[in-house]
């Protein structure tokens, strides 16, 4: 089973609260009937853990320590039945309590696992990546008049003031990157990307120390 993890957090001012969950679930979508065998797609869980997005209007953020323990009962209930279980996983505030819930759940004997929506070289948040790839999945939900650069200086420069201060710190519209330059044929391209990927880390099943395929 295929069980999508997004958010609900502010994406810029072009971009709607779903933007996570709306990707994690296209995804999970088109990789399953080319995955062998019967392969189900949960309803997504819409929250998580986007407390650096809390400076921001419509962000609503269930923390770490909550969404660990919804992923720890959810495992256990699905692997009742389902065989095989893999979280698609389309939020980076979601990774901490993925890789202990995981970890906890594979530790206790159930077959679970995690893969990151992450399209190459993409920028970190309602950017150019994903623009481009709403604009592939859900061109009406795209404000393109109100898209506007944010904070477009490297990740590595600006971590520390994220970590203290949240997106709001280092951006004021909430965007880090550039959505002005987003095109759905590059949306398209990341989109199938991520799907192959997901259908190859499928097929190898081959979790990493923290539960994650590929």
């Amino acid at each position: 089973m295929l069980v999508p993890l997004g958010s609900t957090e502010q994406h810029g001012p072009h971009l709607p609260l779903d933007t996570d969950t709306r990707i994690a679930t296209e995804v999970a979508r088109r990789a399953a009937p080319r995955i062998d065998g019967t392969v189900l797609v949960a309803p997504p869980i819409n929250y998580g853990a986007s407390g650096e997005h809390e400076g921001f209007t419509g962000t609503i953020s269930i923390g770490t320590d909550a969404l660990r323990s919804l992923l720890v009962e959810y495992g256990r209930s699905a692997s009742r039945w389902a065989s095989r279980l893999v979280f698609v996983n389309g939020h980076g505030g979601n990774l901490t309590a993925l890789a202990d819930a995981v970890v906890l759940l594979r530790y206790e004997g159930r077959d679970v696992t995690w893969f990151a929506c992450a399209p190459p070289g993409g920028d970190p948040h309602a950017g150019h990546a994903e623009t481009s790839i709403l604009l592939t999945l859900a061109p009406e939900v795209v404000d393109t008049g109100a898209a506007a650069a944010g904070s477009t200086v490297a990740l590595a420069q600006i971590l520390d003031d994220l970590r203290t201060g949240g997106v709001a710190a280092v951006s004021p519209n909430g965007v880090l990157g550039d959505p002005t330059t987003a095109s759905a044929e590059h949306g398209a391209r990341m989109v199938e990307a991520m799907v192959d990927d997901l259908i190859a880390s499928a097929a190898a099943w081959a979790p990493n120390e923290q539960g994650r395929v590929r």
